[in-house]
């Protein structure tokens, strides 16, 4: 297994030189945010601490192939204890949140298959986050589950001018490898070593795009781990192919702390 090497005092300190002073209790408030892409409504989900002064990091947060839910929710709740400023973005449209495996793949299609339209709508997720006066603009990244991974490597794709994308257990395939060399972002893969949704060849493609367009990009892989790990929901029966893994949930949420702390301290 390929692991971080562990950083837990440092990743401690951005939380008093990164983003202030953060006191023991978070009082963190949400709110539902409505938006648009074009002609669509959309409805978005703000987490962040009110007892933290001042501009702090922003978290754009991507949701997996079931939408904008309970899960990616607790997500940006979990970011905002941490200081940060987290906005889980409506992919979908508001109301449209998959009952089913079947429903969720189907939707998931409509936008795998249309990157140009994926793109759009985390763009406008991502303009609401950055507009958000809490929100330092030279400190933002994103971050996605499964589909959501998939929607944060295409944020980075884009060329959008944010510090880093992580993405847990998503997608790595490309519709057009050559849109790497836009990458400014440095980038965070977090996979499980028996991912179905992601096999050894298309890791490889990935790897190799990365490697080809010169990006600042690192892997880490967790060893006996499907896909879906973070997610308890997904139970733990890795015959299923998705299954939560308790060590490689914490470890892959201390490698993101990590990483934001290398991406973000320097400003």
């Amino acid at each position: 297994m390929n692991m971080i090497s562990p950083m837990v005092a440092v990743s401690a300190i951005v939380l008093l030189a990164g983003l202030g002073s953060v006191p023991a209790r978070a009082a963190v408030h949400t709110e539902v945010v409505e938006y648009k892409d074009g002609d669509t409504n959309l409805e978005g989900y703000l987490a962040y601490d009110e007892s933290v002064h001042g501009p702090r990091p922003g978290i754009l947060v991507v949701h997996e192939w079931n939408g904008l839910g309970d899960y990616v929710k607790g997500r940006a709740r979990q970011l905002a204890e941490l200081g940060y400023v987290a906005f889980a973005i409506d992919v979908y449209g508001k109301g449209v949140r998959p009952k089913t495996m079947e429903e969720s793949s189907k939707e998931a299609a409509i936008y795998k298959n249309d990157r140009p339209l994926m793109r759009r709508r985390a763009a406008a997720g991502l303009a609401i986050l950055t507009k958000n006066p809490l929100v330092d603009t030279k400190r933002i990244a994103a971050i996605g589950y499964c589909f959501g991974g998939g929607v944060a490597l295409e944020i980075a794709r884009s060329g959008a001018d944010i510090a880093g994308v992580v993405s847990f257990h998503g997608n790595l395939d490309s519709a057009n490898p050559a849109d790497a060399k836009k990458i400014r972002a440095k980038v965070l893969v977090l996979q499980g070593s028996e991912d179905p949704v992601a096999p050894r060849e298309v890791v490889s493609s990935f790897q190799k795009e990365m490697d080809d367009a010169r990006v600042d990009w690192y892997m880490t892989t967790y060893g006996n781990t499907v896909h879906g790990f973070t997610n308890p929901a997904n139970g733990t029966d890795s015959s299923k192919g998705a299954a939560y893994n308790e060590e490689s949930d914490r470890r892959s949420w201390q490698a993101m702390r990590d990483f934001f702390y290398e991406i973000f301290a320097r400003h």
